[in-house]
């Protein structure tokens, strides 16, 4: 199956050819690397890795999400994966994410790094009680369990196409969980490594990322269910 991997990436110069190197290449994937204002020199490191680049000037991960993904169903990707550009994910425990959606067992797959082995502050106080939050507030809302909110997850085309994201911000991996409960989309959640990223997290690295994020997913929680 075409396999595309896109990573939204914002100043992450540092860190993203070592994402690129990092995905396994026996699963020969198109690798998009969706570029969300960068200042640094993102897009120089990712296209230097061979990664096809895309330009969103519009703010925001839902925003390079989505530009990702029409350029994925352009090119006749099947199997859509999501990671960060910050190195904070294991590229290489992407072929365990894919295997339920390519022997057809399941339609999403989300790497979950609450189940999985994560370094030490990897994962902030915040996060982690987000996390928390967030999952419990689906499973009393939708009747699903998820212990994750992560960016590192796997999707086939037409599940993703169903689903009909909309989100441009904070609120895009909550509104891809939820309505895939509400579709009733077959997934699972695979134990996945974590580190410390790379850089300052744009998110959960201030005060205001923080406070934007958490409104953003309650309000995601009781938009879709009401």
């Amino acid at each position: 199956m075409k396999i595309a991997v896109i990573i939204p990436a914002y100043n992450e110069a540092p860190s993203i050819a070592k994402v690129v190197n990092a995905i396994p290449k026996e699963i020969n994937a198109l690798v998009i690397v969706v570029n969300n204002g960068s200042t640094d020199n993102t897009v120089e490191e990712a296209e230097h890795e061979g990664a096809i680049v895309l330009n969103e000037p519009r703010k925001g991960y839902g925003w390079a999400c989505l530009k990702g993904i029409t350029y994925a169903y352009d090119q006749h990707a099947e199997i859509l994966v999501f990671m960060d550009g910050d190195f904070s994910d294991h590229p290489n425990e992407m072929i365990q994410l894919i295997a339920p959606i390519e022997t057809g067992k399941m339609d999403f797959v989300l790497g979950s790094r609450v189940l999985g082995e994560r370094e030490r502050g990897s994962l902030t106080p915040q996060q982690v009680f987000g996390n928390w939050l967030a999952t419990r507030m689906i499973r009393i809302f939708y009747g699903v369990k998820f212990s994750d909110l992560g960016p590192f997850r796997a999707i086939h085309a037409n599940a993703l196409k169903s689903l009909n994201m909309s989100d441009k911000t904070y609120g895009w991996t909550i509104e891809m969980q939820i309505k895939a409960a509400k579709k009733k989309l077959r997934f699972c959640e695979i134990p996945v490594s974590y580190r410390k990223r790379i850089g300052v997290s744009k998110v959960s690295g201030t005060i205001k990322g923080t406070v934007l994020a958490g409104i953003k997913i309650i309000w995601a929680v009781f938009k879709y269910r009401f």
